[in-house]
């Protein structure tokens, strides 16, 4: 056994990719005050800024620096379906993203709340809400990935949602907050080592 050198400058993180191979059963749909929107063509501004918004804490970066041409394509594709949920005073406060690109897959790309959603019951209705979008007719297995960097009951709450491991990978890329992507105060949880302090 032993340690693995992370670049200077960079984060690493176990990624575990979790699948579901068949339809859940019905079930009553979890209470939540909230309401979920579907996003028909978002402007880029609008999806970055709920992205940051619900992935800022867990270091969610990658749209946010994709180039606009890359970013468009994707979320402007027939196969991807984004909804919103919003509040009581109309503010978003979570979203999903669903991939239905390839044949008989969903891949839930993106899931999330503003931390101050979370735990008061709307994550599972909002993964009520996917699980009940994602299922299309066509679709023989739905499958998400979460890693160490997400929230401590992140990985749980996908198994308990239905979802089982398969496959755990490691992924290593440069701090956002150190380039400027993101604040440098972002994710307090997770240590900022700034190699230029150190020297």
């Amino acid at each position: 056994m032993g340690l693995t050198p992370v670049p200077d400058g960079h984060l690493a993180t176990i990624v575990t990719t979790l699948e579901m191979l068949q339809r859940p059963r019905p079930a009553p749909m979890p209470p939540s005050e909230l309401r979920l929107v579907r996003w028909e063509q978002p402007t880029l501004a609008r999806y970055r800024a709920l992205f940051a918004r619900i992935g800022a804490p867990w270091l969610w970066y990658s749209r946010l620096v994709m180039a606009d041409d890359l970013l468009a394509a994707i979320i402007h594709d027939p196969g991807i379906s984004i909804y919103a949920a919003v509040d009581r005073a109309g503010i978003e406060v979570g979203f999903l993203e669903l991939d239905h690109r390839h044949a008989n897959t969903c891949e839930l790309s993106y899931f999330g709340l503003i931390p101050e959603r979370i735990g008061r019951g709307d994550g599972r209705w909002l993964m009520a809400n996917a699980l009940m979008l994602g299922w299309t007719r066509e679709v023989k297995r739905m499958w998400v990935h979460s890693c160490t960097l997400d929230h401590h009951r992140a990985l749980d709450f996908y198994r308990r949602s239905g979802f089982v491991a398969f496959r755990r990978t490691m992924e290593t890329f440069p701090d956002p907050r150190l380039s400027g992507i993101l604040p440098p105060e972002t994710a307090p949880q997770i240590p900022l080592l700034d190699p230029a302090r150190r020297r």
